[in-house]
């Protein structure tokens, strides 16, 4: 499983161009896709935390935290631009971060309230991708018009990137997709 940070290092402009999705409207804005104990899913609105160090999310005590308690896997998905149907979606798994300093640094520059009943989680990346509309994919050598250019980076090292993944993506798993590669689905 990949932190948001290794992620970045291997795929930059597929990380740069999920975080301005993510934080087109100031601080993160995402819809975060849980499972609840009955195997259900479950979704809520969240502000990602973007750093250095990573993706992070605070949760108030909820339905939310608790699925993400009892089993981590996540999928966290962009809020849809004004201008736009372009979309950000990230899934792996979130982890409770114990570590008070490390806490405490990210409840300060997140503003996070620090008298609410808040846990802090991050969420490693076993699956990124970006959807880019007609405007955005204009030129494209090979590109139909009225299909979205869709990258796609799935997490070599984890087991279940395959079957989160698209199913227009294939199921071999390769070692890492071509930074110049532009993958296309039907809209």
């Amino acid at each position: 499983m990949a932190s948001w940070s290794e992620f970045a290092a291997d795929e930059p402009r597929l990380a740069d161009g999920i975080r301005v999705l993510l934080q087109q409207y100031g601080p993160g804005f995402g819809y975060l896709a849980t499972v609840r104990a009955d195997g259900g899913p479950r979704v809520h609105p969240v502000s990602p935390v973007i750093t250095d160090e990573g993706l992070f999310c605070f949760i108030i005590d909820s339905p939310k935290r608790r699925d993400l308690e009892r089993d981590g896997r996540y999928a966290l998905h962009s809020f849809p631009p004004e201008e736009s149907d372009d979309e950000a979606y990230v899934a792996g798994r979130a982890r409770p971060v114990t570590d008070p300093a490390r806490v405490a640094r990210l409840a300060q520059g997140a503003r996070a309230e620090p008298q609410v009943d808040w846990q802090l989680f991050e969420f490693t990346v076993d699956v990124a991708m970006l959807t880019r509309r007609e405007q955005h994919t204009a030129g494209i050598p090979g590109l139909a018009p009225g299909r979205p250019a869709v990258r796609v980076w799935l997490d070599p090292q984890a087991p279940s990137a395959a079957a989160a993944a698209p199913l227009t993506v294939p199921q071999t798993r390769p070692t890492r997709l071509s930074r110049d590669v532009v993958q296309c689905t039907a809209a």
